[in-house]
């Protein structure tokens, strides 16, 4: 009764009010990406170059490769070290291509028009989800929810949620995934989980949140079936690409050694990133590299405030597994800010702090943000000369 008295009140506000509530968060995500776009369009102007041709670049050229040529793709499609194999290109997951070659077909073949559609897409479906997930948690409401899409889109190295790159999509799988943990909607989980495989490596994260997750509900006893449908279903995105690359490759381990050999790319325990951290501390002199190391030490503590904060534990199992795998993996040190990227469950904390006081003070806060990544993102696409 009490809920379907909150629908007839709910029906009886304005429309135009049902509305402004109904887009909030898209409004919130876009507005923020909007101010890093205008920012990246003065630096690449003062660069002599252009927004398209810096939202698409670095991985954004073997994903678009993959999405017209499949994975034969030409022969001037380098590894890290200028080489290419037929495997090459295997280390790249293959759900987001997919959906920039389906997306091209409607935009006449313009394949970096088409990745651009399929993360702004993707970056509003997961700014529903984080608005979801700000609600849904021990002290959240809905300022909170919007305060986290506003912060998600303000992080460092948020830029690559507007550029041809997995980012996008792998957070809206990995966000809608986490709310159906959170609704006890094991399918859901389950399915999102499963779309997150076929993204990114980083779908490891999630489908062991997820399959945990799963498990305590079983074990509780009176779930029925469904968190064990979730908890397969969360596994058969990430393994049914490994296991087809093993199968390209004659090796049960044949994505893992492509990522070696090609992108110099595996774990070591944090050796490369402790050593790294030494490195930026006592001789490092780029602002990329010491805004590195802070978010890496930064990311810790937001950890840790979680934890304290009883953020909901399938959360922040799947944050300190994010953080665990960037931290323990060697190669490219400047893509682990990109990497951290889908940590978002990390950024509750301040955002359920910012959800108890004035809308004021939270849009100041979430404003400030957005300018700094904005300068941030024009800054490593511009100014910075390595990949990310």
């Amino acid at each position: 009764m009490a809920g379907a008295e909150a629908l007839r009140l709910d029906a009886r506000r304005p429309v135009a009010e049902r509305l402004i509530e109904l887009a909030a968060p898209a409004a919130v995500y876009l507005g923020v990406r909007l101010v890093g776009l205008v920012m990246l369009a003065i630096m690449a102007a003062r660069d002599g170059t252009d927004v398209l041709t810096r939202l698409s670049t670095w991985d954004g050229a073997w994903l678009r490769a993959i999405a017209e040529h499949g994975y034969d793709v030409p022969d001037d499609m380098l590894d890290l070290f200028g080489h290419h194999t037929p495997t090459t290109a295997l280390c790249f997951f293959p759900g987001y291509p997919a959906a920039v070659a389906a997306v091209g077909t409607v935009t006449g073949g313009d394949l970096v028009i088409a990745g651009l559609v399929v993360s702004l897409v993707s970056g509003i479906a997961a700014a529903y989800a984080l608005a979801r997930l700000g609600e849904l948690v021990p002290g959240g409401s809905r300022q909170a929810g919007l305060v986290l899409v506003g912060l998600f889109a303000a992080t460092p190295m948020a830029v690559v949620l507007s550029m041809t790159y997995t980012e996008a999509m792998f957070c809206a799988f990995a966000a809608w995934a986490l709310v159906g943990v959170l609704r006890r909607q094991w399918l859901l989980a389950g399915l999102c989980a499963a779309g997150a495989g076929l993204v990114r490596p980083t779908a490891s994260s999630l489908v062991a949140a997820v399959a945990l997750a799963a498990l305590v509900a079983v074990l509780g006893g009176g779930a029925g079936w469904r968190p064990w449908a979730g908890a397969v279903l969360s596994t058969t995105g990430i393994l049914g690409y490994l296991g087809y690359v093993a199968l390209q490759t004659g090796s049960p381990t044949g994505w893992f050694a492509i990522q070696q050999a090609g992108w110099a790319s595996s774990l070591d325990g944090g050796g490369a990133t402790a050593r790294y951290a030494v490195e930026v501390l006592f001789g490092g002199d780029k602002i990329f590299d010491v805004l590195t190391l802070v978010a890496i030490l930064g990311t810790a503590a937001l950890l840790v405030i979680g934890v304290k904060m009883r953020v909901p534990w399938p959360l922040l199992v799947y944050g300190a597994l994010v953080l665990v795998t960037v931290w323990g993996t060697d190669g490219v040190m400047s893509s682990k800010l990109r990497l951290l990227v889908p940590a978002f469950t990390l950024l509750l904390p301040p955002a359920i702090a910012l959800g108890r006081r004035s809308t004021g003070t939270a849009v100041a806060v979430v404003a400030a943000a957005a300018v700094a990544s904005a300068w941030f993102g024009g800054y490593a696409l511009t100014i910075w000369p390595y990949g990310i």
